[in-house]
């Protein structure tokens, strides 16, 4: 299934200037224009329709019978959700076509007014309310009991066909598609749908449904705008990330006003120190939100947000809360600004400035503690599901556990000692504990959360070195002052054995991995029988990837990042976090952000996904 292509608010020209949605949606009308042949200051007719905020859907009918419900998925495969979207009474059984096979695309989503009825349901059942309709839906259809699907009320609109057989004729228009699934009995949004012919209309249609959007009996996210005539789609063709005949306009984040009641400073699995805003409660993207990051104390202390204040939260990306500005104008006479601390908050130990950022310099942190024993435990480290912040805390509390290591040493009796944990939990977890011991170098590396070493680093290091045990000695060489060992890492120019580290950086690594807290865990990992080598990655050298280094941006709509930087790894690249102008390709998928920005103002080439994979398959350029 592809995703569009997006109109955002937030795009920047190579300066870093922000382009208007207006000239944004025009450049992409000229281009089609130019692709269609079509006459100077002509413009292919549009459909406009709104962007459900629901899940993506396929449904394939056969003779007009339904056969299969498909979600999704990574975009080339996904769930079997026959029998839950059937219970659902979401979209029909059958519908008014008795020859051929037709898929259609579509959206499931849960209307506001049956969400919220659900939400009372279990509020006066004494549950927990569901966050927001769209993880709602998504949860209800993975269920296995159907039981109670079709009294949630869910409602689905299928906008798209994705194939027929050569028996079934459709029609040749975007707009009379819809029109034809209506007659058919399937569930559209034709009535919803806009026809335009010029910019000016379409944009009126796009910024009177932003106004709009609040009072609607369902949550959207944009509008979808298409190229009208569908035999223009053909003509047009599609990347694997996105159609060139459609493009989704992007609404601004959500804003609020709200008040600031505290600010709290968190501490994180590295050490460093974070500001948080705790708010009066407010309705934000589906969500109440209460906290907000303030990022970092050189950011507070620019946005000068203060307790009291009134500020406007959103969300970045529609995710994470964050405090866009303090509105001064409103603020009550008396407020103070907001003082970094000189201390941990969470021990009370020394902290340590690095560029803009403090960190607690105590590795008995217990803030610290819980955060990096849940970071070692997750899955892109060591992967042992089931050890989530509840556990967690109460292995620090309960169980006095203060290291990684000593995970190892529990076992099922003392996992049962613990709040709401059964035996046969405790049985499982402790067998994924004792699993977790075979995961290798990188990933151990990755989850023992030492500061400026994320999956890449970890990765780059345990392949080097191949053993914890060479990795301590070079460890031990570089923080004793040793130039060859400094040299071979980190030269004054050029490039060493591991691609990326900074001096800086560098300093840090080793200094942490050549300390004593840390060979005492080496020795408890190694008492318990915790792989500490490398576990071997076997690479086949392709044309035009291997020695080239990659960096990943954005949504890839059939490959995760994992999986791309797998398939990247295989075949002998390298995959890096930052661009830089050693940087060979940047891999830019939806929302890509300042990485493909950067590397248009390096020169750096940028890649889809389909230009990888002909690249990984070895007839890309």
């Amino acid at each position: 299934m592809l995703s569009l292509d997006k109109l955002s608010h937030g795009r920047r020209d190579e300066r870093g200037a922000p382009i208007p949605m207006r000239d944004q949606l025009a450049a992409w009308i000229a281009r089609r224009a130019i692709e269609l042949a079509m006459p100077e200051d002509a413009m292919p007719a549009l459909t406009i329709e709104p962007k459900v905020d629901g899940i993506s859907i396929a449904l394939i009918y056969e003779r007009g019978e339904l056969a299969r419900a498909i979600t999704r998925g990574d975009g080339t495969r996904g769930d079997d959700v026959t029998k839950q979207v059937r219970a659902t009474g979401a979209v029909p059984d059958r519908i008014a076509i008795d020859h051929g096979t037709i898929e259609l695309r579509g959206e499931l989503y849960w209307p506001r007014d049956a969400f919220e009825r659900h939400n009372a349901a279990l509020i006066a059942a004494g549950e927990a309310p569901l966050a927001n309709p769209r993880n709602g839906c998504a949860g209800l259809v993975k269920r296995k009991d159907v039981r109670g699907l079709r009294e949630a009320g869910l409602a689905c609109f299928l906008y798209q066909l994705a194939r027929a057989s050569d028996d079934v004729a459709v029609p040749r228009t975007q707009r009379g598609l819809l029109a034809w699934l209506r007659d058919l009995g399937a569930p559209t949004y034709a009535d919803l749908a806009t026809h335009v012919t010029t910019l000016d209309e379409a944009i009126d249609v796009c910024e009177a449904w932003t106004a709009k959007r609040a009072s609607l009996p369902f949550e959207i996210d944009g509008m979808v705008l298409k190229i009208d005539d569908r035999d223009a789609h053909a003509r047009l063709g599609a990347t694997s990330h996105h159609p060139h005949w459609g493009v989704a306009w992007k609404f601004p984040p959500e804003r609020r006003l709200t008040r600031v009641l505290g600010i709290t400073v968190t501490v994180g699995k590295s050490g460093k120190l974070t500001p948080v805003a705790e708010l009066a409660p407010v309705r934000l993207a589906q969500t109440t939100v209460v906290r907000a990051s303030l990022h970092n104390f050189v950011e507070l202390e620019r946005k000068d947000v203060r307790v009291g204040d009134w500020v406007a939260v959103e969300k970045a990306g529609d995710i994470i809360p964050q405090v866009a500005l303090a509105e001064h104008a409103l603020r009550a006479p008396g407020t103070a600004s907001f003082t970094a601390p000189s201390v941990c908050p969470s021990c009370g130990s020394a902290l340590e400035r690095e560029e803009i950022f403090l960190f607690c310099t105590s590795p008995r942190c217990p803030d610290q503690l819980r955060e990096r024993l849940a970071h070692f435990a997750s899955r892109k480290a060591m992967d042992v599901e089931g050890l989530g912040d509840s556990v967690v805390d109460q292995l620090v509390t309960k169980l006095a556990v203060r290291t990684p290591d000593q995970l190892f040493a529990l076992r099922a009796r003392d996992l049962a000692q613990l709040d709401r944990m059964g035996d046969k939990s405790a049985q499982k977890i402790a067998e994924r504990i004792a699993g977790a011991k075979e995961r290798g170098l990188t990933r151990l590396l990755h989850g023992l959360a030492i500061r400026h070493v994320g999956e890449t680093l970890a990765r780059d290091l345990a392949l080097h070195f191949r053993t914890m045990d060479a990795l301590l000695a070079f460890a031990e060489r570089y923080v004793a002052g040793d130039q060859g060992a400094i040299a071979e890492v980190a030269p004054t120019s050029g490039t060493g054995v591991i691609p990326g580290l900074a001096r800086r950086s560098a300093d840090v690594i080793f200094a942490v991995l050549a300390s004593p807290a840390m060979r005492d865990i080496v020795r408890g990992l190694a008492s318990h029988g915790v792989k500490l080598d490398a576990v071997e990655e076997r690479a086949i050298a392709v044309e035009g990837v291997a020695g080239k280094t990659f960096v990943l941006t954005g949504t890839l709509p059939g490959l995760s990042r994992e999986a791309a930087s797998a398939r990247i790894r295989a075949a002998g690249g390298r995959v890096s976090s930052s661009v830089s102008k050693k940087t060979d390709y940047v891999v830019a998928g939806a929302e890509a952000g300042t990485k493909l920005e950067q590397a248009q103002s390096l020169g750096v080439a940028v890649l889809d996904e389909s230009a990888l994979l002909a690249l990984l398959a070895g007839t890309g350029a």
